[in-house]
C-alpha cells in the first residue's frame, strides 16, 4: 500500500475509535439516567397518592363536601349498584 493509503486507514481507524469510546460513555450514561427518571416517577406518583389523600379529607371537613359525600353515599351508591345487578341479571336471564 501507498503511504497516503496507510495514513487514511490509520485517521480513519482512530476517528472510528474515538466515535466508539463516545458511544460506550453516551449509553452508560443514558443507562443511570433511566434510572433516576424511574425514580423521579415513583416518588412523583407517590406525592399524587397523598396529595389526592389529603383533597379528600379537606373535602370531607368541609360543610358542601360533607353533604355531598354523604348524599352520593346514601343514595346514588345504592341506587347506582342496583341499576348494575338488575343489568346484571337481564344479560345473564337473556343468555340461558
Amino acid at each position: 500500500m501507498n503511504v497516503a493509503e496507510w495514513i487514511l486507514v490509520v485517521i480513519l481507524s482512530v476517528t472510528l475509535f474515538v466515535f466508539l469510546i463516545i458511544g460506550i460513555v453516551l449509553l452508560v450514561k443514558l443507562i443511570g439516567l433511566s434510572k433516576e427518571v424511574k425514580k423521579v416517577v415513583i416518588e412523583s406518583q407517590d406525592i399524587a397518592k397523598n396529595a389526592n389523600g389529603i383533597v379528600n379529607n379537606v373535602k370531607g371537613m368541609t360543610s358542601i363536601g360533607g353533604t355531598i359525600q354523604m348524599f352520593v353515599d346514601k343514595y346514588i351508591n345504592p341506587k347506582l349498584k342496583e341499576k348494575v345487578k338488575e343489568e346484571k341479571e337481564k344479560k345473564d336471564g337473556g343468555n340461558k
